[in-house]
């Protein structure tokens, strides 16, 4: 197992090569981020990846945000179908290359065709939900007010934020080697294939997020729980929202051969338990 170095931190930044299969443009971000006990996150993960710590801690997020002008490459956006809102559980991970990514363990989302096609070409669990959101502009240059809210279908509670967007004077690159940097700067994602027995990978390139670490946050959440994830009321103990970039997105490449995804006892792989750190 390699541990991933800043030069291969840094290096997912660059555009890959070859032509991408979409585009789109991700909005009005918002980062909540609790630290978590590397171990349980670890017997969450499937067979080729390792969780990616920052100074000994593992971390799990929630991420709601908006999708924009999602289209395939070559192809205009479509009304009523490339804009939806999203809402995403994640934590951060390597494979034995060290290459880090991210790994989801749901993104909800209220665009039912994205759903499908997400889940049967890149093996995302996505989740369809009941979603709204309102956007209460400030002052020229200081962001927005954002009230977000999600129901996942066959759930009664609804995940609930509020909260601003960064003003263009205040939100700056993420330093490199901080735990902002470890967070946000994420250029892949890992996806599995159960039943194929496969584990995959894919790109993604956007300019570096532009952050700031004081979006006034007020929230609710549920997909934590539906997740695994019980934080009992605690609070976030990172906070960033992030200004829009606009992403290419690369078809996903299998990172190993066929593995066995189950326990000795012959249980499935689960997704989500234990403590936080």
């Amino acid at each position: 197992m390699k541990i991933p170095t800043m030069a291969q931190r840094l290096a997912e930044r660059e555009r890959p090569e070859g032509a991408p299969v979409m585009r789109q443009r991700w909005a009005r971000l918002l980062f909540l981020h609790w630290a978590w006990e590397p171990a349980a996150i670890q017997a969450t993960l499937p067979p080729g990846l390792t969780v990616d710590l920052h100074e000994g801690r593992a971390w799990v997020g929630v991420v709601p945000f908006f999708m924009e002008r999602v289209r395939p490459r070559g192809l205009p956006a479509v009304p009523g179908i490339s804009n939806f809102l999203e809402l995403n559980v994640r934590t951060y991970v390597h494979d034995a290359q060290g290459r880090p990514g991210v790994w989801f363990y749901s993104l909800d989302a209220n665009q039912w065709l994205a759903v499908k096609v997400a889940r049967t070409l890149f093996y995302l669990p996505y989740e369809h939900a009941t979603m709204s959101a309102s956007v209460t502009p400030r002052a020229a240059g200081n962001g927005c007010k954002v009230d977000f809210r999600s129901r996942r279908a066959g759930e009664e509670d609804e995940s609930r934020f509020s909260y601003q967007t960064p003003a263009e004077t205040k939100a700056k690159e993420a330093k490199r080697g901080s735990l902002e940097f470890f967070l946000v700067e994420r250029y892949r994602l890992f996806a599995w294939d159960g039943r194929g027995g496969r584990l995959f990978s894919g790109r993604v390139h956007h300019t570096p997020y532009q952050i700031t670490t004081d979006p006034q946050v007020t929230w609710s959440d549920q997909t934590m729980a539906l997740a695994g994830f019980d934080v009992d009321g605690r609070a976030p103990e990172h906070v960033a929202a992030a200004r829009a970039v606009d992403v290419e997105i690369w078809p996903l490449k299998q990172v190993a051969e066929r593995v066995r995804c189950e326990s000795e006892s012959g249980e499935s792989l689960g997704i989500g338990a234990g403590a936080p750190a």
